[in-house]
C-alpha cells in the first residue's frame, strides 16, 4: 500500500497528469448518462410491449448489448425495440469497445508509464565521481562536445531539464541528468565543488543566469562560456566566469589562417614550443610532379612531411606519394627548417614575375564568422571582399559587394575570375554545399574553404569540392579540450587533429619503428617531448620511448580514436614544470594556454585570438569576486 500510494502521489505530480484524468473522466460520465438514459428507455419502451422488469434488470440488459455479449434471456419483439437494440449496441461497439480501451492509454495508462520511466532518469551524480565535466544544456553543440570529451578520456555530465529527453540520450549512452539550470540545489546534486570544469553554451542571458546560479554553489569551479555579443563579454565575468570565448570569433580566424595566396611561402598554422605544424600548396612549385622521396626536402630543408591535402583528403604520406598541381603540404619542424623551406620555395619562384594573384580573397557571408576571416586577413596585408545580401560593416579597407553569392554577376563583380581564395562562412550548410560547387564550377583552380554546421556535412562539403573544412562545434571542443589539458589537440581541419599523449605503459621501452604506431592506428608521430621539457622534431625513429615523454601525433578521428582504444588514455596526465597541472591555479594566475594555442604561430606575439582583452586584467577580476 506504501508502494502504490508513492506511486500514485509521483504520478499526480507530472505535468499533465490532471488535464488527462480530467479528460478521462468527462468521458466516462458521458459513458454513464448513455447507460442511464439507455437503462430508462428500456423501461419505457417494455411498457409499451406490456411488460415490466426491474431497475437492475434494465440495467444488465443495457451493459449486456452494449458489451456485446448477445440476447439471451431478455428481447425486445416490436419493430421499435428492436431499433432501439441496435442503437444500443452500434453505441456500445463504438464507445465501450473502441473508445473506451483508446481513452484508458492515452490518458492514464501511458502517462503513468511515462512517469515510471522519468523516475528512473539521474538526478545527481553518484557521490564518489570527481574531476567531472558539466556540460549544461543538450543542444546539438552540447552533444558535440560532451562526445568529444568523453573521447578524450574525460567523464561528462549533460544537464538538462527535459526528462522524456534525458531518456533519449541515455539509451545514446550519455551522462545525463535532469534539473532545472537555475536551481543551485541541482548543482550541488552535481558535486560541483569537485568538478574539474562547468561549460555554459546557451545564449548569453541564460549563460549569465547559469554562471549565477552556480557561482552561489562554488566560488572556485571553472566556468567557461561562450559569447555571442561582444558586449556581454563583461557581463558573463562579472556573473563569474572564469573564462569566456567567442567561438565565432575564433573559427573566422582559423579559416583566415588557412588561406594560401602566396605560394613562395608557407603557412603557419599553430606551433607548440619549438615544434612548428605549417602547410604549403606545391601549385606551380618544383615540388608538382615529384615523389617525396625525390624532393628531398628533409635532407635540404629539415622540415618533415606529415601528411597531404588532395582536394579535401588527408593522407599519410609514404616515400613514393606523387605530389601533385592540387597537393597542399603538411609540414612540421622547427622556426628555422621552415624558413629554410620558404627560402627555397622563393628561389625557385625567382623566375616568376608574380608569386601571389592580383585578385583579392572573397569571403561569403558576412556574420560574425566572415567579419573575423576578413579582418583577420586584412591584418595580414590581403586585400579582402565579403559578400553578403545585407549591409555589414566590413571595416576599413575591407571592400564590400552587397547581392546574392549565387548570382554570377555579384561574384564577378567582387573579383571570382582573379581570386585566389574564397571562404564560405554562412551557418546554413545546404548554403554552404551550393556555393562550393558554385565556387568550384566557376573556378576550377581556386582554393575554396567552408564552414560546416554539421558533422554529418563535412564529408559532403569536401565532395562538393571544398579543400578544407572546419566547423564552429570542432573549434569549441577543441579550445575546452586545450583548457582542461594544455596543449593536448589542436584541430587542423574538421576531423583531423594534431594531438599531444603520453607514454604509457604499452609504449615503454619501444622504438617509434618497432612500435608501428602508423601501421597500427593510422597516426603520424611528428614530434617527442621528453620529462627535462627537450623537444624533438621529427624524432630518430630508433629513439626508444622513455617514463614522461609525451608524443605529438597527427591523424584523423578515426586514427586518433583507435590510437586511444589500442594504448588507452595512460600517461596523459597534463604536467607543468614536472608537477601536476591545476586548472584551478592556472585560471589563478591568468594563464591562457589555450588563447596561445589557437592564436596560430603566425599571431603569437599579438593578441589572442577570438579571446576577449578583458581578460587581460583577469587576476584583478576574480580577487574582486
Amino acid at each position: 500500500m506504501k508502494y502504490l500510494s508513492s506511486q500514485l502521489s509521483i504520478f499526480l505530480r507530472e505535468r499533465g497528469v490532471k488535464r488527462n484524468l480530467g479528460m478521462f473522466f468527462r468521458f466516462l460520465g458521458v459513458l454513464i448518462f448513455m447507460v442511464t438514459l439507455y437503462s430508462v428507455l428500456f423501461h419505457y419502451i417494455m411498457e409499451y410491449e406490456g411488460r415490466s422488469y426491474s431497475w437492475i434488470t434494465g440495467l444488465y440488459w443495457t451493459l449486456t448489448v452494449m458489451t456485446t455479449l448477445g440476447f439471451g434471456d431478455i428481447t425486445f419483439t416490436s419493430d421499435l425495440g428492436k431499433l432501439f437494440s441496435v442503437l444500443v449496441l452500434m453505441t456500445g461497439v463504438l464507445c465501450l469497445l473502441v473508445m473506451l480501451p483508446f481513452a484508458f492509454i492515452q490518458y492514464v495508462y501511458a502517462p503513468w508509464l511515462e512517469a515510471q520511466k522519468k523516475r528512473t532518469v539521474p538526478r545527481s551524480i553518484p557521490s564518489g565521481v570527481k574531476g567531472h565535466i558539466i556540460v549544461v544544456g543538450v543542444s546539438p553543440v552540447a552533444l558535440d562536445l560532451a562526445g568529444d570529451l568523453a573521447r578524450y578520456g574525460f567523464y561528462c555530465v549533460l544537464l538538462t531539464g527535459d526528462a522524456q529527453g534525458a531518456l533519449d540520450l541515455l539509451d545514446q549512452g550519455y551522462h545525463v541528468v535532469v534539473g532545472d539550470y537555475d536551481d543551485g540545489a541541482v548543482y550541488q546534486r552535481l558535486n560541483l565543488g569537485e568538478a574539474a570544469m562547468l561549460t555554459a553554451m546557451d545564449n548569453d542571458v541564460r549563460n549569465t543566469n547559469i554562471i549565477f546560479s552556480a557561482r552561489e554553489v562554488d566560488a572556485k569551479v571553472p566556468i567557461v562560456a561562450r559569447a555571442e555579443k561582444t558586449e556581454s563579454i563583461d557581463i558573463l565575468y562579472l556573473a563569474g566566469a572564469s573564462r569566456v570565448f567567442q567561438f565565432r570569433t575564433l573559427l573566422g580566424e582559423a579559416l583566415a589562417r588557412r588561406v594560401h595566396v602566396d605560394r613562395s611561402r608557407c603557412s603557419v598554422l599553430t606551433e607548440f614550443g619549438p615544434l612548428l605544424l605549417a602547410e604549403a600548396s606545391a601549385k606551380g612549385s618544383f615540388l608538382a610532379g615529384k615523389t617525396i622521396r625525390d624532393s628531398e626536402l628533409r635532407r635540404t630543408t629539415g622540415v618533415n612531411i606529415v601528411g597531404l591535402w588532395e582536394r579535401g583528403r588527408f593522407l599519410l604520406p609514404q616515400a613514393d606519394t606523387l605530389i601533385s598541381e592540387e597537393t597542399v603540404l603538411v609540414m612540421a619542424g622547427t622556426a628555422s627548417q621552415i624558413a629554410n623551406f620558404d627560402m627555397r620555395m622563393r628561389r625557385d619562384a625567382e623566375n616568376e614575375a608574380e608569386t601571389a594573384s592580383d585578385g583579392p580573397v572573397l569571403v561569403l557571408g558576412g556574420g560574425r564568422v566572415g567579419l573575423a576571416a576578413a579582418r583577420s586577413l586584412r591584418g595580414r596585408g590581403l586585400n579582402v571582399v565579403i559578400v553578403d545580401r545585407r549591409e555589414v560593416p566590413a571595416g576599413e579597407g575591407v571592400g564590400f559587394v552587397k547581392g546574392d553569392a549565387a548570382d554570377l554577376a555579384v561574384l564577378e563583380s567582387a573579383g571570382i575570375r582573379a581570386a585566389p581564395s574564397v571562404i564560405i562562412t554562412t551557418h546554413d550548410d545546404d548554403t554552404n554545399i551550393y556555393l562550393t560547387i558554385y565556387c568550384r564550377r566557376l573556378r576550377p583552380d581556386m582554393q575554396i574553404i567552408s564552414r560546416a554546421t554539421l558533422d554529418r556535412n563535412v564529408g559532403i562539403l569536401h565532395s562538393a569540392g571544398a579543400d578544407l573544412v572546419l566547423s564552429l562545434v570542432s573549434m569549441m571542443s577543441d579550445a575546452i579540450v586545450n583548457m582542461l589539458s594544455p596543449g593536448r589537440v589542436f584541430m587542423l581541419s574538421e576531423g583531423l587533429n594534431l594531438f599531444r599523449v603520453g607514454v604509457g605503459q604499452k609504449l615503454l621501452g619501444k622504438s617509434l619503428a618497432s612500435s608501428n604506431i602508423r601501421r597500427d592506428t593510422g597516426c603520424s608521430v611528428v614530434a617527442v617531448r621528453g620529462k627535462g621539457g627537450q623537444m624533438l622534431i621529427n624524432p630518430d625513429p630508433q629513439r626508444e620511448f622513455q617514463a614522461g615523454d609525451n608524443l605529438y601525433l597527427i591523424g584523423d578521428s578515426g586514427a586518433e580514436s583507435a590510437f586511444y582504444e589500442r594504448y588507452g588514455h595512460e600517461g596523459c596526465a597534463d604536467q607543468k614544470n614536472g608537477e601536476g597541472w591545476s586548472l584551478r591555479q592556472a585560471l589563478a594566475d591568468g594563464t591562457d594556454w589555450v588563447a596561445r594555442e589557437f592564436s596560430g604561430a603566425a599571431e603569437s606575439s599579438g593578441k589572442d585570438a577570438g579571446i576577449s582583452s578583458a581578460q587581460s586584467d583577469m587576476p584583478e577580476r576574480q580577487e574582486q569576486q
